[in-house]
């Protein structure tokens, strides 16, 4: 295992004695400060764009690729992150995943170019990766029982506020300009926060041996990371190069990069070989009709929530803090929706939270639509379109709290940890793909002037691909699967692999 110098193991291991580990409580912190960092990045930039065109000369390409880039190689990745923290140990890919994360952050800081700092974020979601899997797994190490079922009802919710603070965090640092950093300020808060974690990481998760019979598949990580690059690649380009050949070649090419996957790792599993992805969960209709919904719907609401963030900004001209406090609505909407959905209304109707969800959502972009057509321009405030922003986020948050359960209630009890890092992974390359795709439809006509036009069009997208998943959501489990379950609680632990789903605002 990892030997970190100067530093004593304080305590046995749980698996030495039976008492519980005392500083187990300490470790639950350190995972929920170390994931919230990790959660923040993928919305806290969504509020640099102009700062970013004035710093750097970022144009809507590169302003597309550092949010989306961020989340395309962390949903790529991680699978392959918990397949790694099953074998080596997810102490030592927690350390790792840790302090590539931090070290990355403090690059993009650096960062003197937009094409460099790009790069750096697509290192960041890739040390994002090795470290999210990693928390859920040493929670099932170090709690059992009653206080694993406690954790979990604390760590989730926690969790959410990442996504929540992101782009009002991000605001408020480019916003004050503290010490002339502005918008490197927000890769630098990562540094203080990031190396705490990792002094009491190290100090105080106890080693534990991986196991070494694990086989890590890198073919079929090779083959997924390969797939994503070409299809979110020309989502990302064409519009600005006018879609030439190559843009649906290269998604042409993605989707044979997809089938061979699925192929690659039947064939692994029929060799007695352990794919990536456990082989029996492709079989099963619901599950893989269920994944397709996963990427529509993250990708619509991600994508909604960057065209609402340029609006604000491009089109309005908020400050970069008055466009992260303009997100509020939405989140506080979600916040509540996820509320009514996950203490009663799942329990009560089963799947048909998850119809009504995206139908208020329609009901939400609907009264937005017609507050964008009323506005006055030299008059207009975020309160003019809060009615409207609100009632979408209360249907996201009904569908977000429920969704992953109808999904895990179509696979078998001991396929649970390998569902659960397969939908993260799709939930993250789904949001990739939505910066993308709404990122061009808005900029398209963005370039115009058009600035209402270009959220209108975002929100006749978001509207079909809410269509769509309502249709998908009438092929789900009626019951979804109970909390405790999901997390392999109830049953045999899951591998590492079994990520917590991240709430996208």
């Amino acid at each position: 295992m990892m030997e970190v110098p100067g530093v004593r193991d304080p305590s046995p291991t749980p698996d030495e004695t039976t008492e519980p580990y005392r500083w187990r409580w300490l470790i639950l912190v350190v995972m929920i400060v170390a994931e919230i960092m990790d959660l923040l990045d993928a919305s806290i930039v969504n509020v640099a764009g102009p700062a970013l065109e004035e710093s750097l000369g970022a144009g809507s390409v590169g302003l597309q690729w550092v949010i989306g880039g961020y989340a395309l190689t962390l949903g790529a990745g991680l699978v392959l992150g918990g397949r790694l923290g099953d074998r080596y140990g997810r102490r030592r890919m927690f350390l790792i995943g840790l302090a590539g994360f931090t070290a990355s952050s403090l690059l993009c800081a650096l960062a003197p170019s937009i094409e460099s700092l790009i790069a750096f974020r697509l290192l960041q979601g890739t040390a994002g990766a090795m470290l999210l899997p990693q928390g859920l797994g040493l929670l099932r190490e170090n709690f059992s029982g009653p206080e694993l079922t406690k954790v979990f009802a604390i760590f989730g919710p926690v969790l959410g506020l990442g996504g929540i603070i992101g782009p009002v965090l991000g605001g408020f640092l480019i916003e004050g300009d503290f010490f002339g950093l502005g918008w490197r300020s927000v890769f630098l808060v990562n540094l203080p926060i990031g190396i705490a974690a990792l002094v009491v990481a190290a100090k105080f998760v106890p080693r534990k041996a991986g196991d070494r019979t694990v086989r890590v598949d890198m073919t079929g990580a090779a083959l997924v990371m390969a797939s994503c690059a070409l299809l979110v690649l020309p989502l990302n380009q064409g519009q600005e190069n006018g879609w030439p050949l190559w843009t649906w070649l290269s998604m042409a090419a993605s989707a044979i990069g997809f089938a061979l996957f699925a192929l690659q790792q039947r064939r692994t599993a029929a060799a007695g070989r352990e794919p990536l992805v456990t082989p029996g969960l492709l079989r099963k209709p619901a599950f893989t009709v269920g994944l397709g919904g996963i990427a529509l719907f993250f990708g619509g609401l991600i994508g909604s929530q960057l065209v609402l963030t340029l609006y604000l900004q491009i089109g309005r001209h908020f400050t970069a803090g008055e466009a992260g406090l303009g997100n509020l609505p939405l989140a506080v909407g979600t916040a509540i929706g996820g509320a009514v959905s996950g203490a009663f209304l799942a329990d009560r109707i089963g799947r048909g939270v998850l119809q009504i969800g995206p139908l208020v959502q329609l009901a939400g972009a609907a009264v937005l639509w017609f507050e964008l057509d009323g506005l006055d321009a030299a008059s207009f405030s975020i309160w003019d379109i809060v009615p409207g922003v609100a009632v979408a986020g209360i249907g996201a948050g009904m569908v977000i709290a429920a969704l992953f359960s109808f999904l895990l209630a179509a696979v078998d009890d001991d396929e649970i940890g390998s569902a659960s890092g397969v939908l993260s992974a799709v939930q993250a390359v789904g949001g990739s793909i939505g910066v993308a795709v709404f990122g061009s439809v808005f900029f398209a006509a963005a370039e115009t002037g058009d600035f209402t036009g270009g959220f209108h069009r975002a929100l006749i997208v978001q509207a079909c691909l809410l269509v769509v998943f309502l249709a998908i959501t009438f092929l789900l489990p009626e019951k979804g699967r109970p909390d405790e379950e999901q997390h392999g609680t109830a049953a045999e632990p899951a591998t590492g692999s079994d990520t917590k789903q991240h709430l996208a605002v």
